[in-house]
Parts: C-alpha cells; sequence; structure tokens
C-alpha cells in the first residue's frame, strides 16, 4: 500500500510511521516493518532503540534515500556542545549520516535558554546532519518561544494524541503555522482496544480497532501516526488504513471519546504546563 506523503516547509515526510519506543533491540522488527511498506521510522537517544533501528534498515534492503528517519536529542543534552555530541552519538547508532527530521525531545527552559538549544538544532540542519528539524512535547507558547529563537523553519511538532486525549487547540495551532503534527501513542498504549463505540465502529467496516483509530487520525489531515507494534501482522495492519474511510458522523463518534484523564505521557519534571 503507498502511504500518502504531508509536506510542510519543504519537509515531505509520509503520513504513518513505525514508532520504536520501548522496543529496545528492534532490528527484525524494523526490517520487518520496512519490508510491509514503511518509509518512516522512528526512534530517540532516549527509546534505546536506535542501535536497533541502525541494524534493521541494513537488514531490510531498502535503499537509505527511501526512509524518512527520525531521531531525538534528550532534554539531558540541551546545552550546544552536549547536543552536538548526542546527535554525533545517535548518527553513530543509527549507521547513518544524516537523519531527515531532529527533534527537541522534551522542553527544559528553566534549565537551558531555549535560544541555545534552538541554535544548536539549527546548527546540525546547517551542518548537514538533519534533513529538517521540529519539537516534541512542546506547548503552545514554547513552540511560539522556539520559533522566535530558531533560524530555520520548524517542520512538527511530536506530541501524544489518541481518541482519548483532546488535542485540537494544539491541532489548530500547528495547522496555522503550516507544521505537521505527529502523533505518539495513537493506539493510547492499547487503553483503547475495548472501547464499545470504537469496537461497533471497527466492526461496520470489517477492520481492527487500531486501523479504525489511525484512519480518524489521518483522515483529520495534516497528523503523522507512529504506532508500534512487536506483532509483524499488527505492523502490517496498521499501514493498511488508507483504503476506506470514516463518515463524518463516525468521526464525531470519535472525537467524543474525549476524557479529562486521557493523557498517557506526563512525566513529573520534564512535561510543560500542557494546553
Amino acid at each position: 500500500m503507498i502511504t500518502p506523503m504531508l509536506n510542510a516547509h519543504g519537509c515531505v515526510m509520509p503520513q504513518i510511521g513505525f514508532g520504536t519506543s520501548q522496543l529496545g533491540d528492534c532490528g527484525d522488527l524494523v526490517a520487518t516493518a520496512l519490508k510491509a511498506g514503511y518509509r518512516h521510522i522512528d526512534t530517540a537517544w532516549k527509546y534505546g532503540s536506535e542501535k536497533g533501528v541502525g541494524a534493521g534498515i541494513l537488514a531490510s534492503g531498502v535503499p537509505r534515500e527511501e526512509i524518512f528517519l527520525v531521531t531525538k536529542v534528550s532534554h539531558e543534552y540541551l546545552r550546544a556542545d552536549a547536543f552536538a555530541k548526542s546527535v554525533e552519538e545517535s548518527l553513530a547508532n543509527l549507521q547513518v549520516d544524516y537523519v531527515d527530521l531532529l527533534h527537541v525531545h522534551w522542553p527544559s527552559p528553566e534549565k537551558v535558554p531555549l535560544a541555545e538549544t534552538m541554535a544548536a538544532l539549527a546548527k546540525a540542519k546547517r551542518d548537514g546532519l538533519a534533513r529538517h528539524i521540529g519539537v516534541a512535547n512542546f506547548n503552545i507558547a514554547l513552540i511560539e518561544e522556539a520559533l522566535h529563537h530558531c533560524p530555520e523553519p520548524l517542520v512538527t511538532l511530536q506530541a501524544e494524541y489518541h481518541p482519548y486525549l483532546d488535542q485540537r487547540r494544539v491541532l489548530d495551532y500547528c495547522r496555522s503555522k503550516g507544521m505537521i503534527f505527529t502523533a505518539y501513542c495513537p493506539l493510547a498504549r492499547g487503553r483503547l482496544f475495548a472501547d464499545p463505540v470504537l469496537n461497533a465502529i471497527a466492526a461496520s467496516h470489517g477492520r481492527t480497532v487500531a486501523q479504525v483509530v489511525l484512519r480518524w487520525i489521518t483522515q483529520q489531515g495534516a497528523i503523522a501516526p507512529i504506532p508500534r507494534s512487536s506483532n509483524p501482522e499488527r505492523i502490517s495492519q496498521n499501514l493498511e488504513v488508507f483504503d476506506f474511510e470514516l463518515s463524518a458522523a463516525e468521526m464525531q463518534r470519535i472525537h467524543a471519546l474525549a476524557r479529562p484523564d486521557g493523557r498517557i505521557a506526563n512525566p513529573a519534571g520534564r512535561a510543560p504546563a500542557w494546553d
């Protein structure tokens, strides 16, 4: 199946990616995903999966230039010198000369001035180590500040998004800035699978709950979900979401599932004041 592409400030990104958070030594899974048709692979230094991703890319036989590869610099390394060393370590782990997209993983403006971090992020792009740059887990105020300080365009915000978490305000903001929203935890780490509304919609389409949720996300426009799985069958299924459509009523029923306690990733000491 051919995955649609999203565009932002010169960045062209496959709309569904394969996430590797908590997958560790994931070489076989990454190779499986690439052979299934994924061309967008998401990792991070913090995940401990970069070496597995690099091995999986090599094992897959898919040419590097066909892969949209994403990694992130962790909050411990946001000073300029530490940032540069982290990028070099990530490239060594991945066995590549550049990544297609480099994120700041979590903000830490109270410890490191955002101006310093954004300059380091832009330098990685200008040095050819990253083709595009973005931020992860920033709130709107922090994105505004990052845009002010960054001399290169930010093409994405990566943040949590699934039916139990209302992110419409942040999504609207990203659209206003021409940014892609990359959705992690799109399946709420399995918490959605028993939901009666989602199961009813899935049954009516002859699809899995995961496929319905991923279709709901991708049907909204400039959002790229990055589901993860260790099951080869589900890895393939999660890519097969562009050959059916949800009705406006079904889309609204899923939007209505949002709940006040829906957020999953909210680490104390790292999470900003969410919008």
